[in-house]
């Protein structure tokens, strides 16, 4: 692993959070089928990345180290930014991003792969993102988009803003403080979150989407958990988070058209389905552009594409065949429906699952 890039204290918790990972996975995953006596998979695969696919990972893992005993999986959910950061450094053979890799990223060189190749994005888990919320008395709440921006951007600070009330007639709003927490840490979580009221509430929003969160108002917190657990614990709190996580929180619909929309699952696929793959990019490149600005109440555009990160070649040719097995079992149909039981996860729709184990096809 080239750890290079890094000084002694990131690579000694990068390594640290692997070990880890790896002891939960093990023990989750201990037991053998008769599929797994077949396998003839050995090796250690290391990645890390978006902590919303954390669930889905753990799952995932469990299932195919059942299957392939001689396999050991670490993903360590450090979010989107450190995950693209480190597999770009060598020290992770894939990485899980909620973000796809920038023009200027793909411009660069990745040490995990051969020289002279470069990585693409394969979408392998699509989640709503929940608009969670934590105020005394209040179990419905509706936003629109330029109500949700100007929350989060600091122009409206108390529940009962005339704004928040104009949505929510039928409920008892209170003139508790406004606590709006967002991602401390690089997250693709907050870029789709920014890209969705950037694109629907422009006027308000007005920072281009970004992993980090652009504007120094509310309260940040690390990772998924972080945000979550800041919304829990406080008082007139609002936040986002991958809607697997959203437990027993408020979640506020979203103004979709002329409605107030409940994220789903099947709504958020919805989304995923109707918009086109990103311009300009290689035709093994799987990034799409989420249709954010759509009026149908059938779709929830307030969602997340997670990728695998993937070398279209590696320069370690074991640890691209523990690649290509293991994120071609992330995108196929029983992988879909595990993320689906254990996350609540939208399933790649069966063309999407086809594309991607395209291109994995191709991946040396």
């Amino acid at each position: 692993m080239n750890f290079m890039r890094y000084g002694r204290p990131a690579v000694i918790a990068i390594a640290a959070a692997l070990v880890l990972s790896s002891c939960a996975s093990n023990e989750a995953g201990s037991t053998a089928t008769d599929d797994a006596a077949e396998s003839t998979l050995t090796g250690t695969l290391n990645a890390a990345g978006a902590s919303s696919q954390g669930s889905a990972q753990e799952a995932w893992i469990s299932a195919f180290q059942t299957a392939n005993p001689d396999v050991t999986i670490n993903y360590d959910p450090s979010g989107s930014g450190a995950g693209r950061e480190t597999f770009i450094a060598g020290g992770t053979s894939f990485a899980g991003s909620d973000s796809y890799l920038s023009d200027e990223e793909l411009a660069g060189e990745f040490a995990a792969c051969a020289p002279g190749t470069t990585a693409v994005d394969l979408p392998v888990y699509i989640s709503p993102i929940a608009v969670i919320f934590n105020v005394e008395g209040v179990t419905d709440l509706n936003m629109d988009a330029d109500t949700l921006a100007k929350i989060f951007t600091g122009a409206i600070t108390t529940w009962n803003d005339p704004a928040i009330v104009a949505l929510n007639a039928d409920a008892d709003l209170p003139a508790t403080a406004i606590t709006a927490v967002h991602r401390s840490d690089d997250s693709g979580t907050t870029k789709n979150f920014a890209d969705y009221l950037f694109q629907a509430a422009p006027d308000v929003w007005t920072e281009k989407p970004a992993d980090p969160f652009p504007y120094a108002t509310g309260e940040g917190a690390q990772g998924t958990s972080g945000v979550v657990d800041a919304v829990t614990n406080g008082t007139g709190t609002i936040g986002y988070a991958d809607a697997s996580r959203a437990g027993d929180l408020g979640v506020a619909k979203i103004k979709v058209g002329d409605e107030f929309v409940e994220y789903t699952a099947e709504a958020a696929a919805a989304v995923v389905d109707g918009s086109p793959l990103v311009e300009g990019r290689a035709d093994n490149d799987l990034a799409i552009k989420l249709d954010r600005l759509t009026t149908d109440p059938t779709h929830y555009p307030l969602v997340l594409v997670s990728y695998a990160l993937v070398c279209t070649e590696y320069a370690d040719a074991e640890q691209g065949t523990l690649v290509k097995e293991y994120v071609s079992y992330m995108a196929s149909e029983d992988g879909q429906a595990e993320a689906a039981a254990s996350a609540g996860a939208a399933p790649l729709s069966a063309d999407l699952q086809s594309k991607v184990a395209a291109v994995l096809e191709t991946v040396k």
